[in-house]
């Protein structure tokens, strides 16, 4: 159900990753969660021996009976992009891609052995080539991460989840391990968005893409900033209840909302990480092996403590003025234990010139904390 690629030119002249490690483009909290799994000890090897309880080969079968394979005789111009798209990111084996009929606009990538990417009726009639070049690249990308595995298992929990609802332990347990893995898949889906944008390497395209599946094929009532002013509003609206109501909205979801989604890739557009790679600077596959997983947890939480201190969200900045206050009382207390008991000039209570500038530095540090 796989072929070797041949190395087929884009239909316009974009840039090829030769070798590129999906660590170039996975989100931050991704990336840490996928190192840490894959140097676990036979992690993979445990997940895949459960692919004799999970409905893969039946999923296979029904995509094959019920669906249209894309190929040079079916789809072509589909299968053009996939090639292309694999070709970009250098994959070496290009997945077998299904077209299946479906109102709603979706895109996935499946399977436990090999990857098996479907895209609706629905997608295909909706978006034009180059925003479909983006949704190939996209899923392409979630086959180079190895997401294909994680997103088989949460399809089967999720079923099995709602198969065993009258079980009340067992739903509570296996619902617990379905929240995990949708919070991890919502930031697997940002990466695969950059992904997206590599394949594509036209942002506006990427845009316009998620614009559609938000609003429709509507574009000439529709416009990329107001969309993304959606997303700031979103962002910063409300008070603490509308933060709440913001995670238990989104909880439920495989993805994460849409205009966030399209502010997200578009920041990452513009960032330096992006032009590296573009300028052919970034992680090999090669080096994967040699990736520490202590680093990549420290740049994921490097990312979130970033993400906090720059939020409009009410209930993210209520978080850093609380972390901010801890730091600061924090530091003024330990220096005035300093001050008592270091044996110092200003042990007994005589403050020194140092003493003063100090608590001066930590009065400015306190006000400035208070007012941000």
């Amino acid at each position: 159900m796989t072929e070797n690629h041949q190395g087929n030119v884009p239909s316009r002249q974009r840039k090829r990753f030769p070798g590129i490690s999906s660590r170039a483009y996975e989100h931050p909290a991704d990336r840490s969660a996928l190192v840490a799994l894959r140097k676990l000890s036979g992690f993979d090897t445990a997940f895949k021996a459960l692919s004799g309880l999970l409905p893969e080969r039946s999923m296979r079968l029904l995509y094959l009976s019920d669906s249209v394979r894309v190929s040079d005789a079916q789809f072509s111009r589909l299968n053009d992009m996939l090639r292309d798209a694999c070709y970009i990111l250098d994959l070496e084996k290009v997945p077998a891609m299904y077209v299946t009929q479906d109102p709603k606009p979706n895109a996935m990538c499946i399977g436990m052995d090999e990857p098996i990417i479907v895209v609706t009726t629905s997608l295909v009639e909706l978006l034009d080539e180059e925003e479909m070049r983006a949704v190939i690249g996209h899923e392409v990308g979630h086959a180079l991460s190895g997401h294909s595995v994680y997103r088989t298992i949460l399809l089967f929990l999720t079923n099995l989840a709602l198969k065993i609802a009258w079980i009340p332990l067992g739903t509570v347990a296996i619902t617990a391990i379905v929240t995990a893995l949708r919070e991890w898949f919502r930031k697997s889906e940002l990466s695969a968005d950059r992904a997206g944008l590599l394949v594509g390497q036209d942002v506006q395209a990427s845009m316009r893409g998620l614009m559609k599946i938000a609003g429709g094929d509507h574009l000439h009532e529709m416009n990329v900033d107001a969309f993304l002013a959606q997303a700031d509003e979103y962002e910063k609206a409300g008070d603490l209840r509308d933060s709440v109501l913001k995670i238990l909205n989104v909880l439920p979801r495989s993805h994460p909302f849409t205009t966030v989604r399209a502010a997200e890739l578009k920041k990452w557009s513009e960032s330096r990480d992006h032009q590296r790679i573009m300028d052919g600077h970034y992680p090999r596959r090669t080096e994967d092996q040699d990736t520490s997983v202590t680093d990549s947890f420290r740049e994921s939480a490097g990312h979130y403590a970033e993400t906090v201190r720059t939020s409009k969200d009410p209930l993210m900045k209520l978080v850093g003025d609380i972390a901010g206050g801890a730091g600061d009382l924090a530091g003024d207390l330990g220096g005035r234990l300093r001050n008592r008991f270091g044996g110092g000039p200003g042990t007994g209570g005589t403050a020194t010139a140092q003493d003063t500038k100090e608590k001066a530095a930590d009065d400015e540090t306190g006000d400035g904390q208070s007012e941000g």
